[in-house]
């Protein structure tokens, strides 16, 4: 059975993943599932957010160890959780399978307003305001990051409940910022097979900064005409079947 280690992106957690895990497994059976939340984010939001990308996968790599999830494992990654991804397999290749990087960007490879559009720092900056409410903050997060959800009003429910039960404080929020923002990849692609995935309808990355990583490292990439940031959420579906064609390449 082959473990896939799952990573979200800055402030969610675990539960965001909604049903895809469902939907991965019935693409991919034999596959294990361990969803992690970064530190300061879900379980472990009362912990302080580290800086440094680095000490984000350091966290990650102890925690499987506590749980007993042996390596190698495969890395399916979102947004910041994919430069977690990226920092893990670089420092230790040995451990990890395989990685899917989905919407993600990289300071050494695309410039600033590509690695997160201008058009969307007003909305960005209006959820660091205090007196923001959960509802509204949950409501402009759906907005930002999904194209295709049907059941906003529900989904926007759900997010507001787990946000007051495990709420992200602005200072965690604001370090996991600053360490996506300084993160510096490695220069050559790490040495394990690698996917990734893409959404021309991403308002907050824009889909060239994982085209390039694709190119550059010459990795499989495949982009989703519609979806938009969490591509997940929107086509949990098409993540899991993109996923399961290439393990059958690879």
């Amino acid at each position: 059975m082959s473990t896939f280690v799952f990573l979200r992106g800055l402030t969610r957690e675990s539960r965001h993943w909604g049903d895809f895990p469902a939907l991965f497994h019935s693409e991919i059976p034999d596959a294990g599932i361990v969803a992690l939340d970064l530190p300061g984010n879900g379980s472990l939001n009362s912990m302080r957010s580290p800086t440094r990308i680095a000490a984000m996968t350091d966290h990650c790599r102890t925690e499987l160890a506590a749980r007993g999830v042996r390596p190698p494992y495969y890395l399916l990654a979102m947004s910041l959780g994919a430069m977690v991804a990226v920092a893990w397999v670089e420092s230790h290749p040995e451990n990890v399978r395989g990685c899917v990087l989905i919407n993600t960007s990289l300071r050494r490879y695309s410039p600033f307003y590509q690695r997160l559009r201008l058009r969307s720092y007003p909305s960005l900056f209006r959820l660091m305001l205090p007196g923001c409410s959960v509802q509204a903050r949950e409501h402009a997060v759906l907005r930002l990051t999904s194209n295709l959800v049907i059941n906003r009003a529900e989904m926007v429910q759900s997010w507001s409940t787990w946000r007051r039960e495990r709420p992200v404080s602005r200072a965690n929020a604001l370090r996991q910022l600053w360490a996506a923002s300084r993160y510096r990849p490695p220069l050559q692609k790490p040495p394990v097979p690698m996917l990734v995935l893409a959404s021309a309808g991403d308002a907050l990355v824009d889909p060239r900064c994982s085209r390039q990583i694709a190119c550059l490292w010459q990795a499989e990439f495949a982009e989703h005409p519609a979806a938009g940031h969490d591509i997940p959420l929107d086509d949990g579906a098409w993540v899991a079947r993109q996923v399961g064609e290439w393990l059958q390449r690879i």
